[in-house]
């Protein structure tokens, strides 16, 4: 499936966080907890550098706490790195962020000179849910939507700390083919941005490897079925999904398995591990090397042409006819 959403505001803010990053003292970026890894922008990396980070796992009610803990592992193992788990129903929770900004510039917070925080992270995130809750005002609007946020604005939350806000960027290219499949799966793009029945297949087949227990409770199966089109055909019986003939309507199941998923009426689920990243990298490494390879030889061949060898031979003679006349021409 192909990510058709990269609209002209998200490039633009993308080159306003790489100009003003310079100007900042830490970055704060904003991840979902069911996805660390495919809602972390690789061109927020890319800039980053060496200052120090503040990775927050965002709707940590929403993902598999076991696999949040390993998760933070995984992200503290870079250096300049620190993590923290929030949730918009646990406010207090979320105040924890400006005491770890403040551990960060210890010095630098004992003087006159404010300490400077850009916030980052891809659309839906709950970024602008959490800069309200840290704020302790309503000032970055919020709504259950991608890309709410439009433009840049600086926020004084008091206690020496100035935050830059920054709208939800998503970056032009997704290179690991899963990430596309996750981002949709968790909501971080609009709906018309993907296809339903694509996502929901995905979903489906991962759902039922990973949490079996959970879906055969969810949809009051039996059984969980062995691959995701039969699940999806079972559980759209159960739900009513039907069409004329009795036929399961699977654009209607898929439909309801993403909001499900979404609002974690399946319960705590994660849809990555960073096993299963690892992995991924090697087989995107792999493909690439493939890709490169068959570029290479097309190349080749094409230099070559479609000589037969009698051709070739001809073409050989004639090569050596005129480095001969070359040469007698030089004599002369």
């Amino acid at each position: 499936m192909a990510l058709h959403w990269f609209p002209g505001h998200m490039h633009k803010a993308l080159k306003e966080i790489k100009e003003s990053l310079s100007q900042v003292d830490v970055l704060i970026e904003v991840l979902d907890a069911r996805i660390p890894y495919s809602s972390e922008n690789p061109e927020i990396a890319r800039i980053r550098g060496d200052k120090p980070c503040l990775k927050i796992l965002n709707k940590y009610d929403l993902a598999d706490p076991e696999l949040t803990e390993r998760w933070q592992r995984h992200l503290e193992s870079e250096r300049g790195v620190k993590t923290i788990t929030t949730t918009s129903s646990e406010p207090a929770n979320s105040k924890q962020i400006m005491e770890l900004v403040r551990s960060m510039f210890a010095a630098k917070d004992a003087s006159v000179k404010s300490i400077n925080a850009m916030i980052t992270g891809i659309p839906n995130v709950g970024k602008s849910t959490l800069i309200n809750i840290l704020a302790g005002r309503t000032i970055a609007k919020t709504g259950n939507e991608p890309a709410v946020t439009k433009m840049q604005q600086r926020i004084n939350l008091g206690n020496g700390i100035v935050l830059h806000d920054t709208p939800g960027v998503l970056w032009p290219k997704v290179e690991n083919p899963q990430s596309i499949y996750r981002l949709a799966a968790s909501g971080a793009v609009k709906n018309t941005a993907m296809e339903y029945d694509d996502v929901g297949f995905f979903a489906a087949d991962y759902l039922i490897k990973a949490y079996p227990e959970y879906m055969q409770e969810r949809f009051k199966l039996d059984e969980i079925p062995d691959t995701e089109l039969e699940f999806l055909e079972a559980a759209g019986r159960k739900r009513g999904a039907l069409m004329a003939g009795g036929r399961v309507n699977l654009h209607k199941i898929c439909e309801v398995l993403l909001n499900e998923l979404q609002s974690g009426k399946l319960g705590r689920i994660t849809l990555e591990t960073p096993e299963m990243i690892a992995d991924e990298h090697i087989a995107m490494a792999e493909a690439a090397a493939q890709k490169a390879a068959d570029k290479a030889a097309r190349k080749q061949k094409f230099k070559q042409g479609s000589l037969t060898p009698d051709k070739h031979d001809r073409k050989d003679t004639r090569t050596e006819k005129r480095k001969a006349q070359s040469q007698r021409m030089k004599k002369r």
